[in-house]
């Protein structure tokens, strides 16, 4: 076996170990809501969301190829594997930090982070900020304003429309509308998150010399990537589940129907429309915040909502700062 394919094997394998941690630490991006309302047991609610992903991953071929040749070029051979597996182990380990302590941090931002910060010390390796600019940075501040404001407003046409309604009838309505919210969320969950490792795995056979495009997705690329992620999914994430499902707001099913349509709308247009790779986490979390808001300011717990912002905030310079340090380290292993 030539070095090339066995360093493309460990990148491929890390890859996978990202999108099962992928799977877990974010399943409560679509569930969360769902759960805290009891529109779905969780045992349901994770089948459904582990389905969704499995479903939407076939769908994010335009976040591939973003992903596989847009954020940056290295060139072949086993130095620059050595690049994307840093970059890749940079994003598990502060994905693994973020979930113990219950942080609804982006996957996607930390994927990013790690693969622009071990591109740095890549000799060859050039990093497209333009692209980052627009597709990574704007939609990153865009997303959560704009799931803030549409929560808002959605949630006041709800309660506009249902003001005369009978609120137990009602309860039991939006319970069952919310186990298709649910799926909708968790297909557009895999329609960006199962294609952000698509893309890297795509990185990954380019830069290791086995296929010639940048955006060519083999089939069993699809097939597995999709399988991992909804596999990481059902093995739940719930330390996070109750982060966004309870603590930032007590949401009923009239709420949680709200925040995951807006959430799921805003990522089919990224995903489908502009192939940004945009953050399952930002957007339901501010969906969230801004239904919440339509009861009153202080209904939001700020404090917790502070926490989480923080956490994205830190999310791609700290991932990106790890992925330095293993770089430094395996360098001598993949040179």
């Amino acid at each position: 076996m030539s070095p090339e394919f066995i360093a493309a094997v460990i990148v491929i394998a890390t890859a996978m170990l990202f999108d099962y941690t992928n799977g877990f630490h974010d399943a409560a991006n679509a569930i969360a809501t769902s759960v805290s309302t009891r529109a779905l047991t969780p045992r349901t609610a994770l089948a459904v969301a582990a389905v969704g992903n499995l479903v939407g991953a076939f769908l994010g071929k335009g976040v591939a190829e973003t992903v596989g040749k847009g954020l940056v070029t290295l060139p072949t051979g086993v130095t620059s594997l050595g690049v994307v597996f840093a970059g890749v182990l940079g994003a598990v380990c502060w994905n693994l930090t973020t979930w113990y302590f219950g942080l609804p941090s982006s996957s996607s931002h930390a994927l990013f982070g790690g693969l622009v910060g071990a591109a740095l010390f890549a000799s060859g390796g050039v990093i497209h900020w333009v692209t980052i600019l627009e597709k990574i940075v704007i939609p990153m501040v865009l997303s959560p304003l704009v799931g803030v404001f549409a929560g808002f407003f959605v949630m006041l046409g709800v309660l506009w429309l249902f003001r005369h309604g009978n609120p137990s009838r009602l309860n039991r309505g939006f319970r069952m509308a919310q186990s298709c919210s649910a799926l909708a969320m968790a297909v557009g969950h895999g329609m960006q998150d199962a294609a952000k490792t698509m893309g890297i795995i795509v990185l990954a056979l380019y830069t290791g010399g086995f296929q010639d495009s940048r955006t060519h997705i083999p089939w069993w690329v699809f097939f597995t990537s999709a399988t991992v992620l909804a596999l990481g999914t059902y093995s739940g994430g719930w330390r996070i589940i109750r982060t966004l499902g309870r603590r930032v707001i007590n949401l009923g099913p009239p709420e949680g129907f709200a925040a995951e349509t807006v959430a799921s709308s805003i990522l089919y247009f990224n995903a489908l429309v502009l192939h940004a790779p945009i953050s399952t986490t930002h957007t339901i979390t501010s969906a969230i915040m801004g239904v919440g808001a339509t009861k009153r300011l202080s209904g939001v717990r700020w404090g917790v909502a502070g926490n989480i912002v923080g956490a994205w905030v830190l999310t791609f310079p700290a991932a990106g700062l790890i992925a330095c340090g293993v770089y430094l380290i395996v360098k001598p292993l993949f040179g």
